[in-house]
């Protein structure tokens, strides 16, 4: 059995020993890996009538592959967990190079947790379609692990087009472990 700990984003402050200081001690304690949640933007829920979200503009969340990168040279052998990147409000190139970065700076640590998200007001500050974002995910996966996977890569796709290029370094493991979160139906 592998037991992890979730990383307290919206408690642990800006803190950047507070931040360490509580990964360090999971990895004491024996933890197998160190979850943390993904959000870009949080809404004034002032401003938007029967929304009820387990976050505010007044909660703190490190951006994710920052705080991977930070602890991937504070630890040495937890696992760091995504849980989960919103993928389709990310651009994926710069998604397959930063958790390939992550994977390189942890020796091979890092497990992707995607999914699609719920939060519409991250979409629309982030300039991407929230309606199709279950169907951008698909394509996004394969351009993925065909980055982290090969020296030179040629896509065609709906949304992506990559000729003849890749990634470098490549990320330890190949490919990176993706894992899928949600509860939405197509997630499911």
């Amino acid at each position: 059995m592998r037991i992890g700990v979730i990383f307290p984003q919206t408690e642990i402050g800006a803190d950047p020993l507070g931040v360490r200081d509580y990964a360090q001690a999971a990895e004491a304690l024996g933890y197998d890996h160190l979850l943390a949640y993904d959000h870009v933007l949080g809404a004034n829920p002032a401003r938007r009538p029967g929304w009820k979200p387990p976050y505010t503009h007044k909660d703190q969340f490190h951006e994710i592959f920052v705080l991977f990168g930070y602890l991937a040279g504070m630890t040495k052998k937890i696992e760091l967990v995504t849980g989960i990147v919103i993928l389709p409000q990310r651009q994926t190139v710069l998604v397959a190079k930063q958790a390939a970065a992550v994977d390189i700076l942890s020796r091979g640590r890092l497990r992707l947790g995607i999914g699609i998200g719920w939060n519409d007001v991250e979409y629309e500050a982030l300039g991407e379609n929230f309606h199709n974002r279950g169907r951008r995910s698909e394509e996004q996966i394969e351009v993925l692990r065909a980055l982290w996977t090969r020296e030179l890569v040629t896509f065609a796709g709906k949304r992506h087009r990559i000729t003849e290029a890749g990634l470098n370094p490549l990320p330890v493991q190949k490919p990176i472990p993706i894992w899928f979160g949600g509860s939405a139906e197509p997630v499911i």
